[in-house]
C-alpha cells in the first residue's frame, strides 16, 4: 500500500516555490520503447498515493505515451538537502472537470500564469513504488527492501 510520507509530499509541493527550483523529471516511454524525460514544475501530491501534473500544451508527447504506456517514472533531488527519491507510477488524464481545476489550481502561479485561459490539462498518476536511495520504501507491486539501482 503506498501511503506518501510527510517529507515527499512536501518536496513535491514546494519543488517550484520561490526560493527553491527543484522541478521534478517524469519520464515516459514510446511504443518503440524509446525513454522521454521533462521536467513538469506544476507536479503535485493530490492524495496519499496520487502524485497530479498540470500539462499546459495538451498536444506534448507525454500524453500520447501515457495513452499507449501509462508507466512512468518521476525524479526528485534537492541538491542543497541531499535528499531525494523516484516515484515510478502509472498516469492517466483527468476527465473531470472538478479534479482538473483542483490541479490547475494548486499549481504553482508562475506556471498558471503560463496557462491564464487554462488551455491545459490535469494528468493523475497512481504511484506504485516510492524508492528512495535505490530500494523500494513503499510499494503496491514489489518488494518492500528490494533493490532497484
Amino acid at each position: 500500500m503506498i501511503n506518501l510520507p510527510e517529507d515527499v509530499r512536501t518536496a513535491i509541493d514546494t519543488a517550484l516555490a520561490e526560493d527553491a527550483y527543484y522541478p521534478c523529471v517524469w519520464t515516459t516511454v514510446d511504443e518503440t520503447g524509446q525513454p522521454s524525460s521533462s521536467f513538469f514544475g506544476t507536479t503535485q501530491v493530490l492524495s496519499d498515493h496520487e502524485v497530479a501534473i498540470w500539462m499546459r500544451t495538451p498536444s506534448r508527447g507525454f500524453l500520447a505515451r501515457i495513452a499507449k504506456n501509462p508507466k512512468c517514472s518521476m525524479l526528485y533531488r534537492n541538491h542543497e538537502t541531499k535528499f531525494g527519491f523516484q516515484i515510478h507510477g502509472e498516469a492517466r488524464l483527468v476527465e473531470d472537470a472538478a479534479t482538473a481545476r483542483r490541479v490547475y489550481d494548486k499549481s504553482p502561479e508562475v506556471e498558471r500564469n503560463a496557462d491564464p485561459d487554462r488551455q491545459g490539462v490535469a494528468v493523475i498518476v497512481d504511484v506504485v513504488r516510492l524508492i528512495q536511495r535505490g530500494q523500494v520504501v513503499q510499494a503496491r507491486d514489489a518488494e518492500v527492501g528490494a533493490r532497484v539501482d
